[in-house]
């Protein structure tokens, strides 16, 4: 577990000691600003039309700001004599890529951007958007769009009061007899049920693919995934593996199985059968997917893994999946292990396919270029989504 933490400290830098509570509570000694504050002291991001990207910082005072993308190396900022720091990138690809300032050692988003994502533990990452052809799933077009709907529950498994988020599908009538097919889509570490929509895309993609009669319509259900309450004073627990893992993943199950799925089912009209029901995740996400569905085949036939966090199954495959054999595997319609190939939990993730493999498991494995990272996993869930609710086998 020690060498996944510091190698995943080195691949996704919102990890770890730098995003503490204490560091949210804490201001960077910078000269405070003599404009307004209804004035922006700097333009950042600034798109330019080749692709290249300007990030500004404006804090004459610092002594150090890093600009830290997508979980990569942090990139030194260049101060200039009006006391705003700047960096400018190499051409970037059409996409959405989160990002945050390190000011003196204190993570920051970015005041004069107002896409962002939520932080587990607290405060923001911000979100750049290099804007890319409508043909991309993930980019917004004027077409039919789905309706996202915040419901708040009490928690007997973890609690605690809880959130989770419902898309309903263009064209959506509860009224209606029309039944729909239930997808539940759970976020990555140090994340919180939103992450699908602010930063994964979830909603804006499958609008899209629905549109273009590549997706079967659906309801998306956007979970929290902690299977403790607190989250945010614990969830590092889970980076340290100071928490008994197999534990805190059966209570995730527990709060989606037991509460959460009852609940949406009871709410909106939904097909209850397990041919009706996907589950899906991306990295710690990709893991509980994996946990739950595998654990789980009277209720889901479809499951989904983007980059999925291997090392949470330390204790052991077996520990793990005890039941899994080759009898589950008939039951199944889908199981997709997606990675990028420069992703720090590729060798993990070949790893535990080559042992499903021994197990008698079918699954579709797909490697594509690219990090640990959401351009990564827009093409990941644009890719799976297609494939569910189908008559076909996969």
């Amino acid at each position: 577990m020690l060498d996944f933490l510091r190698t995943q400290a080195a691949g996704i830098a919102c990890l770890g000691f730098l995003w503490s509570g204490a560091a949210f509570a804490q201001t960077p000694a910078i000269t405070k600003p003599q404009a307004p504050r209804l004035f922006r002291m700097v333009r950042s991001p600034e798109v330019h039309a080749d692709g290249r990207v300007t990030f500004r910082f404006y804090a004459p005072g610092a002594k150090n700001v890093l600009l830290v993308r997508d979980g990569g190396t942090p990139v030194k900022m260049s101060l200039d004599g009006s006391g705003a720091w700047s960096m400018t990138t190499a051409p970037l690809s059409p996409e959405f890529y989160t990002y945050f300032f390190v000011v003196d050692g204190v993570p920051t988003a970015d005041p004069s951007n107002t896409l962002a994502t939520e932080v587990a533990v607290g405060g923001h990452e911000s979100i750049l958007h290099v804007a890319g052809p409508k043909a991309l799933a993930w980019q917004a077009r004027d077409i039919p769009h789905g309706i996202l709907h915040r419901h708040e529950y009490s928690s007997t498994a973890v609690a605690e009061s809880r959130q989770y988020w419902v898309y309903t599908p263009p064209g959506f009538n509860k009224a209606s007899r029309k039944k729909y097919p239930v997808l539940y889509l759970l976020h990555g570490v140090m994340e919180t049920g939103t992450a699908w929509i602010t930063a994964g895309r979830a909603n804006v993609i499958l609008d899209n693919l629905i549109e273009r009669g590549q997706a079967e319509p659906m309801l998306v259900v956007f979970p929290l995934g902690y299977g403790f309450p607190d989250f945010p004073d614990r969830v590092g627990d889970l980076l340290l593996n100071a928490v008994n893992q197999r534990a805190v993943m059966g209570i995730v199950a527990t709060t989606l199985l037991e509460e959460i799925g009852p609940q949406v089912e009871s709410s909106y009209p939904v097909e209850k059968g397990r041919e009706s029901r996907a589950i899906a995740g991306v990295s710690m996400g990709g893991a509980q997917a994996m946990y739950i569905g595998l654990n789980h085949p009277d209720r889901f036939a479809w499951i989904g893994s983007f980059s999925a966090a291997i090392p949470m199954f330390a204790e052991g495959y077996g520990a793990f999946f005890p039941q899994l054999a080759a009898a589950v595997d008939p039951r199944l319609r889908l199981f997709w292990i997606a990675i990028g190939t420069e992703d720090f939990l590729l060798d993990s993730n070949r790893e535990f396919s080559a042992w499903l493999k021994l197990k008698g498991t079918r699954f579709t494995k797909i490697e594509t270029p690219g990090g640990h990272g959401w351009s990564v996993w827009h093409r990941d869930l644009a890719a799976f989504l297609p494939l569910l609710f189908t008559s076909t086998r996969h």
